[in-house]
């Protein structure tokens, strides 16, 4: 079965027809002029025609030769300009980066983040989307989104979870001194007037959990008074008085909250973790390399955010 034309010989073939004999295409292609005979021999095997007629002066096209020629010529075109299509994604030039993060990394990481990347690559459209650490997974894992900074646990079904993570410290706080004196015990986890944020996603939220896991454990239930969308909005309504909230340090020194509410660890101390997820064995473009080098960067300037190696055992859902 005769293999099948390449680009190769399609280019050989033009240049040979351009310069009129054999040799002086391979010398204009800079190669030996055998290499370009035997890949024309080739082309024309593949076809089951020859496409010049071999004379002492000068190649002459036959009849199939002259059919391929435009086509030839329309196919090197077309592949110079999908080449130039990709070439600013190759080249951090052009194109878009897609990049999901958890919901409240707006207040963590956002803001210095894309202006960081914009300084440094300005002809590259950058789209990053706040979601719940779960619909985060779920975009990755469908190809909408290249990559993502997750909190974990996620599902973690066809994905590749980086081999390093961040861990930030989350504490309980609260307007009302007197009830951060010691860190709460679970039987008071349960009954406080409690003020949780991602209420849509309640107990897959993977803070939640990790709260929902530590009250079970001691027998009890989590039954928080107010479930709201946003952090921001449950750390507003703990400083109203309306009730307490659980919250990465970080995140409520960021809104400036340390200074209107009273904090304590729990105990054991909690800690949120963060980590890169991607499509497992995925190739991912030069722009989301870089945005999630200066994710790392960012991240590497949070107060209580330690970096930790990991082999991630146990982030996926059972």
């Amino acid at each position: 079965m005769a293999s099948a034309m390449t680009l190769q010989q399609l280019t050989y073939f033009l240049a040979a027809v351009e310069h009129g004999s054999f040799s002086a295409a391979a010398e204009a292609l800079y190669i030996a002029q055998p290499s370009l005979s035997e890949q024309i021999r080739r082309l024309e095997h593949s076809l089951g025609v020859p496409l010049f007629v071999r004379t002492n002066r000068k190649l002459v096209l036959t009849e199939a030769g002259h059919l391929l020629l435009p086509r030839a010529q329309h196919v090197l075109v077309a592949t110079n300009e999908a080449e130039e299509s990709v070439r600013g994604v190759r080249t951090l030039t052009g194109g878009t980066v897609a990049f999901g993060t958890f919901s409240s990394a707006q207040h963590l990481l956002l803001s210095g983040l894309i202006t960081d990347f914009r300084a440094q690559h300005p002809k590259v459209r950058i789209r990053v989307v706040g979601l719940n650490s779960s619909e985060v997974a779920d975009a990755v894992r469908d190809g909408v989104l290249e990559a993502g900074l997750v909190a974990l646990p996620v599902d973690d079904r066809g994905l590749d979870v980086s081999g390093v993570v961040w861990t930030c410290e989350v504490v309980y706080l609260s307007a009302d001194p007197s009830r951060v004196t010691e860190p709460p015990t679970a039987q008071q986890l349960a009954e406080a007037p409690l003020i949780l944020p991602e209420a849509r996603w309640g107990n897959i939220d993977p803070t939640r959990r990790q709260l929902l896991g530590r009250v079970q454990r001691a027998g009890v239930s989590l039954s928080p008074v107010a479930e709201v969308e946003s952090p921001a909005l449950a750390l507003t309504l703990a400083a109203s008085g309306v009730g307490d909230t659980v919250i990465s340090l970080p995140l409520a020194r960021s809104l400036g909250y340390l200074e209107r509410l009273h904090s304590v660890s729990l105990d054991p101390p909690l800690h949120e973790t963060f980590a890169f997820i991607t499509r497992r064995d995925a190739h991912l473009s030069p722009a989301t390399r870089v945005l999630m080098e200066l994710v790392t960067k960012h991240l590497a300037a949070l107060e209580t955010c330690d970096p930790v190696i990991s082999h991630i055992e146990g982030a996926g859902d059972e």
